[in-house]
C-alpha cells in the first residue's frame, strides 16, 4: 500500500511539481535575456511568508548514508536545494550551486537533497557524470521535504544560523548572480 501511495505522489510530484524551463511566447520587440543565459536563470520567485518559522526536524541521508537532519547543522546558515534528477531547471542550476559551495566554503553549508525516490541510484551517475567539485550527494528517498513542505521543485530554503527560516526561491536560480548574492547576504 505504501509503495502505491509513494508512485502516486511521485507521479503527482514529476507532473505539477517540476517548474517549466519555457515561457509564455516572446513577443518580437520585447529585449532578450543576453547571449550567455545569465539574466534568464533568474526565474526564482523569492517567498518570506515563513521567515523566522524553524527548520524541519525531518530525516535524510548523509553522503555516506547515514541518517542526519538540519539540526545538525546549527551554528552556520544552510542553502537547502530541493531537487530530483528528471527535474530539468533543478540540474540547470546545480553547477552554480557547486561553484556557490566553493566560494562559500564553510561560511555555508550548502545542502542539494535529492527528492528521488531511488536515492543514491539514481543521484550518484548524475552526480559522476556532472562532475560537482563541492556538492555532495545528500538524499531524501522518501520526498519528506518537499511534499511535507508542499514545494514543486527546485524549491531552495536559505535558514540562519540558529535554524530559522530566512526566505526561500521557488524555481531556477543562478546562485552566482547579482540577485542571488544580494539575498544570500541576509545570512547571518
Amino acid at each position: 500500500m505504501r509503495s502505491a501511495i509513494s508512485l502516486l505522489l511521485l507521479a503527482t510530484l514529476a507532473i505539477a511539481g517540476c517548474d517549466k524551463r519555457s515561457g509564455p511566447a516572446q513577443q518580437a520587440n520585447e529585449t532578450m535575456p543576453a547571449a550567455n543565459g545569465a539574466a534568464a536563470a533568474d526565474k526564482g520567485k523569492v517567498d518570506r511568508s515563513h521567515k523566522g518559522e524553524a527548520a524541519p526536524g525531518t530525516a535524510f541521508a548523509d553522503p555516506a548514508g547515514k541518517k542526519t537532519s538540519l539540526a545538525a547543522f546549527r551554528g552556520k546558515p544552510v542553502l537547502l536545494n530541493l531537487w530530483a534528477t528528471w527535474c530539468i531547471p533543478c540540474r540547470a542550476e546545480m553547477p552554480t550551486l557547486d561553484a556557490l559551495a566553493g566560494q562559500r566554503g564553510d561560511a555555508l553549508a550548502v545542502i542539494t537533497l535529492s527528492q528521488d525516490f531511488k536515492g543514491r541510484e539514481a543521484v550518484d551517475p548524475y552526480f559522476a557524470k556532472a562532475g560537482f567539485r563541492h556538492l555532495k550527494p545528500w538524499t531524501d528517498t522518501d520526498a519528506a521535504f518537499s511534499l511535507g513542505m508542499g514545494a514543486n521543485l527546485p524549491t531552495t530554503i536559505l535558514y540562519d544560523s540558529a535554524g530559522k527560516e530566512v526566505w526561500r526561491v521557488a524555481g531556477e536560480m543562478d546562485w552566482g548572480g547579482a540577485r542571488a548574492a544580494a539575498l544570500l547576504a541576509e545570512a547571518r
